[in-house]
Protein backbone atom coordinates (compact mmCIF):
# COMPACT_ATOMS: atom_id res chain seq x y z
CA UNK A 1 0.00 0.00 0.00
CA UNK A 2 1.58 3.30 -0.70
CA UNK A 3 1.78 5.96 1.68
CA UNK A 4 2.94 8.63 -0.14
CA UNK A 5 0.33 10.79 -0.39
CA UNK A 6 -0.24 11.86 3.40
CA UNK A 7 3.11 14.04 2.64
CA UNK A 8 1.94 15.03 0.02
CA UNK A 9 4.18 18.52 -1.30
CA UNK A 10 6.75 18.14 1.90
CA UNK A 11 10.29 18.55 1.37
CA UNK A 12 12.02 17.18 4.39
CA UNK A 13 15.98 18.13 4.36
CA UNK A 14 18.59 15.97 5.79
CA UNK A 15 22.05 17.22 7.12
CA UNK A 16 24.70 15.25 7.96
CA UNK A 17 28.45 16.41 8.58
CA UNK A 18 29.31 19.41 10.17
CA UNK A 19 28.27 22.67 10.79
CA UNK A 20 28.58 24.68 7.85
CA UNK A 21 26.72 21.97 6.23
CA UNK A 22 23.92 23.07 8.90
CA UNK A 23 24.24 26.22 7.81
CA UNK A 24 23.73 25.53 4.46
CA UNK A 25 20.52 23.44 4.99
CA UNK A 26 19.35 26.16 7.14
CA UNK A 27 19.73 28.65 4.38
CA UNK A 28 17.81 26.06 1.66
CA UNK A 29 14.60 25.79 3.69
CA UNK A 30 14.60 29.84 4.09
CA UNK A 31 14.72 30.32 0.34
CA UNK A 32 11.60 27.08 -0.03
CA UNK A 33 10.04 28.69 2.76
CA UNK A 34 9.95 32.10 0.97
CA UNK A 35 8.40 30.41 -1.78
CA UNK A 36 5.67 29.13 0.01
CA UNK A 37 6.94 25.12 0.35
CA UNK A 38 6.14 23.85 3.37
CA UNK A 39 9.81 22.28 4.42
CA UNK A 40 11.10 20.45 7.41
CA UNK A 41 14.04 19.35 8.88
CA UNK A 42 15.26 15.55 9.15
CA UNK A 43 11.14 15.05 9.72
CA UNK A 44 8.89 13.39 6.95
CA UNK A 45 7.98 14.29 3.36
CA UNK A 46 7.39 12.69 0.59
CA UNK A 47 10.35 14.85 -1.50
CA UNK A 48 13.58 14.30 0.21
CA UNK A 49 17.39 16.61 0.23
CA UNK A 50 20.17 14.97 1.30
CA UNK A 51 22.72 17.66 2.09
CA UNK A 52 25.82 15.17 2.20
CA UNK A 53 29.61 15.33 3.61
CA UNK A 54 32.51 14.18 1.94
CA UNK A 55 35.42 15.31 4.09
CA UNK A 56 36.64 11.65 5.65
CA UNK A 57 36.08 8.10 5.04
CA UNK A 58 33.45 7.85 7.68
CA UNK A 59 31.95 10.64 6.76
CA UNK A 60 31.37 9.06 3.03
CA UNK A 61 29.77 6.33 4.28
CA UNK A 62 27.27 7.49 6.52
CA UNK A 63 26.13 9.86 3.19
CA UNK A 64 26.01 6.75 0.95
CA UNK A 65 23.71 4.96 3.10
CA UNK A 66 21.73 8.02 3.63
CA UNK A 67 21.25 8.13 0.39
CA UNK A 68 20.75 4.52 -0.15
CA UNK A 69 18.53 4.38 2.31
CA UNK A 70 16.19 6.89 0.73
CA UNK A 71 16.51 5.60 -2.66
CA UNK A 72 14.68 2.32 -0.97
CA UNK A 73 11.93 4.69 0.15
CA UNK A 74 11.55 5.96 -3.25
CA UNK A 75 11.57 1.94 -4.58
CA UNK A 76 8.95 1.28 -1.70
CA UNK A 77 6.65 4.26 -2.77
CA UNK A 78 6.97 6.01 0.55
CA UNK A 79 8.75 8.99 -1.29
CA UNK A 80 8.29 10.55 -4.37
CA UNK A 81 12.05 11.67 -4.85
CA UNK A 82 15.07 11.98 -3.91
CA UNK A 83 17.66 14.82 -4.68
CA UNK A 84 21.50 14.81 -2.95
CA UNK A 85 23.79 18.63 -2.65
CA UNK A 86 26.71 19.09 -0.32
CA UNK A 87 30.14 17.91 -0.68
CA UNK A 88 30.10 14.63 -1.35
CA UNK A 89 28.16 15.26 -4.46
CA UNK A 90 30.44 17.98 -5.44
CA UNK A 91 33.21 15.54 -4.95
CA UNK A 92 31.58 12.50 -6.75
CA UNK A 93 29.06 13.30 -8.98
CA UNK A 94 29.94 11.23 -11.23
CA UNK A 95 30.91 8.09 -9.43
CA UNK A 96 27.17 8.84 -7.48
CA UNK A 97 25.25 9.10 -10.90
CA UNK A 98 26.60 5.91 -12.10
CA UNK A 99 26.36 3.84 -8.31
CA UNK A 100 23.16 5.09 -7.37
CA UNK A 101 21.24 6.13 -10.34
CA UNK A 102 17.63 6.30 -9.00
CA UNK A 103 18.64 9.74 -7.63
CA UNK A 104 16.51 12.00 -9.53
CA UNK A 105 19.30 14.02 -9.53
CA UNK A 106 22.69 15.51 -7.95
CA UNK A 107 23.78 19.05 -7.11
CA UNK A 108 27.33 20.60 -6.06
CA UNK A 109 28.01 23.06 -2.86
CA UNK A 110 27.32 25.74 -5.25
CA UNK A 111 24.73 24.60 -6.86
CA UNK A 112 21.37 26.04 -4.87
CA UNK A 113 19.64 28.40 -7.51
CA UNK A 114 19.86 24.88 -9.49
CA UNK A 115 18.51 22.41 -6.47
CA UNK A 116 15.41 25.57 -5.81
CA UNK A 117 14.90 25.28 -9.44
CA UNK A 118 14.39 21.55 -9.44
CA UNK A 119 12.25 21.72 -6.16
CA UNK A 120 10.04 24.02 -7.89
CA UNK A 121 11.03 27.14 -6.26
CA UNK A 122 13.16 30.12 -7.24
CA UNK A 123 16.58 31.69 -5.82
CA UNK A 124 15.77 35.19 -4.07
CA UNK A 125 19.01 37.26 -4.18
CA UNK A 126 17.35 39.60 -1.63
CA UNK A 127 16.87 36.84 1.03
CA UNK A 128 20.57 38.42 2.95
CA UNK A 129 20.20 36.87 6.30
CA UNK A 130 16.82 34.42 5.51
CA UNK A 131 17.07 31.19 7.53
CA UNK A 132 15.48 28.48 8.70
CA UNK A 133 17.35 27.99 11.90
CA UNK A 134 17.46 23.69 13.26
CA UNK A 135 19.51 25.18 16.24
CA UNK A 136 17.90 25.56 19.38
CA UNK A 137 16.65 29.00 19.44
CA UNK A 138 19.08 30.75 21.76
CA UNK A 139 22.25 29.64 19.49
CA UNK A 140 22.79 29.56 15.67
CA UNK A 141 25.53 29.44 13.48
CA UNK A 142 27.25 32.80 11.09
CA UNK A 143 28.76 31.63 8.40
CA UNK A 144 31.37 33.92 7.33
CA UNK A 145 33.27 32.86 4.21
CA UNK A 146 33.10 29.71 1.83
CA UNK A 147 36.09 27.43 0.76
CA UNK A 148 39.64 27.46 1.67
CA UNK A 149 42.77 28.87 -0.06
CA UNK A 150 45.41 26.36 2.63
CA UNK A 151 47.45 24.19 0.79
CA UNK A 152 46.88 21.16 4.07
CA UNK A 153 48.45 17.82 1.83
CA UNK A 154 45.20 15.86 3.95
CA UNK A 155 42.33 18.11 3.16
CA UNK A 156 40.06 17.71 0.40
CA UNK A 157 37.85 20.88 1.70
CA UNK A 158 39.20 22.94 -1.46
CA UNK A 159 37.80 20.35 -3.57
CA UNK A 160 34.52 20.23 -2.35
CA UNK A 161 34.28 24.10 -1.32
CA UNK A 162 36.58 25.99 -3.65
CA UNK A 163 38.25 28.76 -2.83
CA UNK A 164 38.11 31.10 0.13
CA UNK A 165 35.06 34.22 -0.22
CA UNK A 166 34.73 36.15 2.24
CA UNK A 167 31.26 37.69 3.06
CA UNK A 168 30.96 41.45 3.45
CA UNK A 169 30.92 42.66 7.00
CA UNK A 170 27.27 44.69 6.42
CA UNK A 171 25.68 41.64 5.41
CA UNK A 172 27.19 39.48 8.03
CA UNK A 173 25.46 42.03 10.68
CA UNK A 174 22.34 42.29 8.58
CA UNK A 175 21.96 38.02 9.56
CA UNK A 176 23.31 38.69 13.23
CA UNK A 177 20.22 41.39 13.73
CA UNK A 178 17.46 39.17 11.74
CA UNK A 179 18.81 36.23 13.88
CA UNK A 180 18.89 38.32 17.45
CA UNK A 181 15.67 39.66 16.31
CA UNK A 182 14.57 36.13 16.47
CA UNK A 183 16.22 35.31 19.99
CA UNK A 184 19.43 33.97 19.42
CA UNK A 185 21.65 35.11 21.54
CA UNK A 186 24.68 33.41 20.95
CA UNK A 187 26.73 33.78 17.57
CA UNK A 188 28.97 30.83 16.87
CA UNK A 189 31.39 31.92 13.92
CA UNK A 190 32.08 29.89 10.91
CA UNK A 191 34.20 28.97 7.69
CA UNK A 192 36.86 26.42 6.80
CA UNK A 193 39.75 29.55 8.07
CA UNK A 194 38.06 32.41 10.18
CA UNK A 195 41.81 33.72 10.12
CA UNK A 196 41.69 34.47 6.21
CA UNK A 197 38.86 36.30 6.44
CA UNK A 198 38.51 39.57 4.38
CA UNK A 199 41.78 38.77 2.85
CA UNK A 200 39.98 38.60 -0.70
CA UNK A 201 37.33 41.50 0.16
CA UNK A 202 39.76 44.26 2.23
CA UNK A 203 42.94 43.05 1.00
CA UNK A 204 44.09 42.81 4.92
CA UNK A 205 42.80 39.81 7.74
CA UNK A 206 39.72 41.66 8.76
CA UNK A 207 38.40 39.34 11.75
CA UNK A 208 38.65 42.33 14.23
CA UNK A 209 36.62 44.55 12.11
CA UNK A 210 34.09 41.90 11.83
CA UNK A 211 33.36 41.73 15.54
CA UNK A 212 33.57 45.02 16.61
CA UNK A 213 30.83 45.48 14.31
CA UNK A 214 28.54 42.40 15.86
CA UNK A 215 29.59 43.05 19.22
CA UNK A 216 26.64 46.60 18.32
CA UNK A 217 23.84 44.24 17.50
CA UNK A 218 21.34 44.42 19.88
CA UNK A 219 19.95 41.13 21.48
CA UNK A 220 23.70 38.85 20.69
CA UNK A 221 25.04 38.38 24.26
CA UNK A 222 27.98 35.82 23.07
CA UNK A 223 30.37 36.09 20.22
CA UNK A 224 31.95 32.51 19.45
CA UNK A 225 35.05 31.47 17.45
CA UNK A 226 35.48 28.28 15.29
CA UNK A 227 37.81 26.72 13.11
CA UNK A 228 41.05 29.62 13.07
CA UNK A 229 44.19 29.01 11.30
CA UNK A 230 47.03 28.82 13.18
CA UNK A 231 50.04 30.50 10.72
CA UNK A 232 49.55 34.14 10.29
CA UNK A 233 46.87 34.53 12.99
CA UNK A 234 45.55 38.04 13.63
CA UNK A 235 47.02 38.92 16.88
CA UNK A 236 44.57 41.76 16.92
CA UNK A 237 41.22 39.24 17.00
CA UNK A 238 42.78 39.00 20.94
CA UNK A 239 42.87 42.26 22.05
CA UNK A 240 38.69 42.63 20.83
CA UNK A 241 38.52 39.41 23.06
CA UNK A 242 39.95 41.14 25.62
CA UNK A 243 38.22 44.16 25.53
CA UNK A 244 34.48 42.88 24.70
CA UNK A 245 32.68 41.03 26.62
CA UNK A 246 30.39 39.87 24.20
CA UNK A 247 33.36 37.86 22.48
CA UNK A 248 33.46 34.37 24.75
CA UNK A 249 37.37 34.00 25.56
CA UNK A 250 37.53 30.29 23.57
CA UNK A 251 39.21 30.09 20.39
CA UNK A 252 38.40 26.61 18.01
CA UNK A 253 42.54 26.28 16.43
CA UNK A 254 42.82 22.72 14.85
CA UNK A 255 46.51 22.38 15.09
CA UNK A 256 46.33 18.61 13.34
CA UNK A 257 50.28 17.69 14.61
CA UNK A 258 53.62 19.34 16.50
CA UNK A 259 56.29 17.18 14.84
CA UNK A 260 58.18 19.34 12.36
CA UNK A 261 58.39 16.61 9.93
CA UNK A 262 55.17 15.52 9.86
CA UNK A 263 53.71 19.66 10.07
CA UNK A 264 56.62 20.09 6.73
CA UNK A 265 54.56 17.00 4.77
CA UNK A 266 51.37 17.89 5.68
CA UNK A 267 52.17 21.67 4.35
CA UNK A 268 50.96 23.98 7.76
CA UNK A 269 53.59 26.24 7.14
CA UNK A 270 54.60 26.43 10.60
CA UNK A 271 56.67 24.53 13.21
CA UNK A 272 56.56 22.85 16.84
CA UNK A 273 58.27 26.11 18.17
CA UNK A 274 56.65 28.77 16.19
CA UNK A 275 53.16 26.77 17.33
CA UNK A 276 53.94 26.87 21.20
CA UNK A 277 54.92 30.56 21.01
CA UNK A 278 51.62 31.33 19.44
CA UNK A 279 49.88 29.38 22.04
CA UNK A 280 51.62 30.89 25.17
CA UNK A 281 50.93 34.48 23.22
CA UNK A 282 47.48 33.79 23.18
CA UNK A 283 47.63 32.75 26.95
CA UNK A 284 49.53 36.17 27.77
CA UNK A 285 47.19 38.54 25.63
CA UNK A 286 43.98 36.65 27.43
CA UNK A 287 44.85 34.62 30.21
CA UNK A 288 41.65 32.86 30.73
CA UNK A 289 40.84 31.96 27.29
CA UNK A 290 39.93 28.21 26.61
CA UNK A 291 41.84 26.71 23.44
CA UNK A 292 39.80 23.74 21.38
CA UNK A 293 42.01 22.10 18.99
CA UNK A 294 41.89 18.76 16.93
CA UNK A 295 44.68 16.50 16.27
CA UNK A 296 45.25 13.86 13.69
CA UNK A 297 47.46 10.57 14.47
CA UNK A 298 48.32 8.23 11.81
CA UNK A 299 49.15 10.41 9.07
CA UNK A 300 51.81 8.42 6.36
CA UNK A 301 55.07 8.49 7.48
CA UNK A 302 53.84 8.60 11.34
CA UNK A 303 57.07 7.00 13.36
CA UNK A 304 56.96 6.09 16.82
CA UNK A 305 59.12 8.69 17.56
CA UNK A 306 56.51 11.75 15.73
CA UNK A 307 53.67 10.14 17.94
CA UNK A 308 55.90 10.47 21.23
CA UNK A 309 56.63 14.20 20.39
CA UNK A 310 52.76 14.56 19.80
CA UNK A 311 52.13 13.09 23.16
CA UNK A 312 54.23 14.40 25.77
CA UNK A 313 53.49 17.97 23.94
CA UNK A 314 49.26 17.29 24.73
CA UNK A 315 50.47 16.69 28.23
CA UNK A 316 52.60 19.74 28.25
CA UNK A 317 50.33 22.03 26.53
CA UNK A 318 46.83 21.28 28.94
CA UNK A 319 44.00 22.16 26.37
CA UNK A 320 40.99 22.71 27.87
CA UNK A 321 39.55 21.20 24.91
CA UNK A 322 40.42 18.35 22.49
CA UNK A 323 39.52 16.07 19.86
CA UNK A 324 41.75 13.56 18.14
CA UNK A 325 41.24 11.77 14.85
CA UNK A 326 42.61 9.23 13.01
CA UNK A 327 44.08 9.77 9.05
CA UNK A 328 42.02 9.28 6.46
CA UNK A 329 43.60 8.67 3.07
CA UNK A 330 41.62 11.00 0.67
CA UNK A 331 41.95 10.76 -3.07
CA UNK A 332 42.95 13.97 -5.16
CA UNK A 333 44.99 15.65 -1.66
CA UNK A 334 48.66 15.91 -1.81
CA UNK A 335 49.03 13.55 0.77
CA UNK A 336 47.10 10.53 -1.49
CA UNK A 337 50.86 10.19 -3.40
CA UNK A 338 51.83 9.04 -0.08
CA UNK A 339 51.98 5.68 1.21
CA UNK A 340 49.33 5.76 4.26
CA UNK A 341 51.36 2.96 6.12
CA UNK A 342 50.65 3.52 9.85
CA UNK A 343 48.38 0.36 10.54
CA UNK A 344 44.41 1.08 11.25
CA UNK A 345 45.26 -0.76 14.65
CA UNK A 346 48.07 1.51 15.19
CA UNK A 347 45.92 4.55 14.23
CA UNK A 348 43.29 3.88 16.14
CA UNK A 349 45.36 3.03 19.22
CA UNK A 350 47.31 6.01 18.75
CA UNK A 351 43.82 8.63 19.09
CA UNK A 352 42.82 6.43 22.02
CA UNK A 353 46.08 7.40 23.96
CA UNK A 354 45.63 11.14 22.97
CA UNK A 355 42.04 10.85 24.14
CA UNK A 356 42.70 9.55 27.55
CA UNK A 357 45.87 11.90 28.33
CA UNK A 358 43.08 14.73 27.41
CA UNK A 359 40.45 13.11 29.51
CA UNK A 360 43.02 13.06 32.78
CA UNK A 361 43.38 16.84 31.61
CA UNK A 362 39.64 17.57 31.49
CA UNK A 363 38.98 16.13 34.62
CA UNK A 364 41.79 17.91 36.51
CA UNK A 365 40.81 21.51 35.06
CA UNK A 366 37.08 20.08 36.08
CA UNK A 367 37.76 19.55 39.66
CA UNK A 368 38.77 23.33 39.69
CA UNK A 369 35.63 24.53 38.79
CA UNK A 370 33.76 23.04 42.28
CA UNK A 371 32.20 25.81 44.12
CA UNK A 372 32.76 28.36 41.39
CA UNK A 373 30.42 30.44 39.63
CA UNK A 374 29.73 30.85 36.17
CA UNK A 375 26.90 32.63 33.53
CA UNK A 376 25.44 29.73 31.65
CA UNK A 377 22.97 29.17 28.91
CA UNK A 378 20.62 26.60 28.95
CA UNK A 379 20.36 24.68 25.84
CA UNK A 380 17.72 21.75 26.18
CA UNK A 381 15.92 19.55 28.68
CA UNK A 382 17.39 16.11 28.37
CA UNK A 383 16.01 13.39 30.45
CA UNK A 384 16.36 14.28 34.05
CA UNK A 385 18.43 17.16 33.53
CA UNK A 386 18.33 20.79 32.15
CA UNK A 387 21.72 21.04 29.76
CA UNK A 388 23.89 24.08 29.67
CA UNK A 389 27.17 25.36 28.94
CA UNK A 390 29.38 28.01 30.05
CA UNK A 391 30.93 30.15 27.33
CA UNK A 392 34.38 28.41 27.73
CA UNK A 393 31.92 25.24 25.61
CA UNK A 394 30.68 24.98 22.14
CA UNK A 395 27.52 22.80 21.33
CA UNK A 396 27.75 19.44 20.79
CA UNK A 397 31.59 19.10 21.01
CA UNK A 398 32.33 20.42 24.87
CA UNK A 399 31.61 20.54 28.32
CA UNK A 400 27.80 20.43 29.46
CA UNK A 401 26.70 21.59 32.76
CA UNK A 402 24.00 19.56 34.08
CA UNK A 403 20.87 21.27 36.58
CA UNK A 404 18.87 18.53 38.52
CA UNK A 405 15.07 18.98 36.81
CA UNK A 406 13.95 17.36 39.90
CA UNK A 407 15.62 19.27 42.22
CA UNK A 408 15.73 22.98 40.23
CA UNK A 409 13.79 24.94 37.35
CA UNK A 410 15.83 26.95 34.96
CA UNK A 411 13.99 28.27 31.63
CA UNK A 412 15.54 27.06 27.81
CA UNK A 413 17.06 30.08 26.45
CA UNK A 414 17.45 31.66 29.28
CA UNK A 415 21.07 33.19 30.59
CA UNK A 416 21.54 31.58 34.69
CA UNK A 417 24.85 31.67 37.13
CA UNK A 418 25.57 28.22 38.06
CA UNK A 419 27.15 26.96 41.03
CA UNK A 420 29.09 24.15 39.95
CA UNK A 421 28.70 21.01 42.62
CA UNK A 422 30.78 18.10 40.76
CA UNK A 423 32.66 17.51 38.02
CA UNK A 424 33.48 14.55 35.64
CA UNK A 425 35.95 14.64 32.89
CA UNK A 426 33.50 16.04 30.26
CA UNK A 427 30.48 17.03 32.27
CA UNK A 428 29.50 19.60 34.89
CA UNK A 429 26.80 19.54 37.39
CA UNK A 430 25.37 22.25 39.04
CA UNK A 431 22.52 24.16 40.74
CA UNK A 432 21.28 27.82 40.64
CA UNK A 433 23.52 29.97 42.85
CA UNK A 434 22.42 31.40 45.97
CA UNK A 435 21.01 34.83 45.71
CA UNK A 436 22.53 36.37 48.59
Amino acid sequence: MRTKSLKKNRINVVTLGCSKNVYDSEVLMGQLRANDKEVVHEGEGNVVVINTCGFIANAKEESVNTILEYVQQKEAGNVDKVFVTGCLSERYKPDLQKEIPNVDDYFGTSDLPNLLKALGADYKHELIGERLTTTPKNYAYLKIAEGCDRPCSFCAIPLMRGKHKSTPIEELVTEAEKLAANGVKELILIAQDLTYYGLDLYKKRNLAALLKQLVLVEGIEWIRLHYAFPTGFPMDVLEVMKEEPKICNYLDIPLQHISDAILKSMRRGTTQAKTTKLLQDFRTAVPDMTIRTTLIVGYPGETEADFETLRDWVQEMRFERLGCFTYSHEENTHAFALEDNVPEEVKQARANEIMEIQSQISWELNQEKIGKTFRCIIDRKEGAYFVGRTEFDSPDVDNEVLIDAAKYYVKIGDFVDLTITEAADFDLYAMPASKD
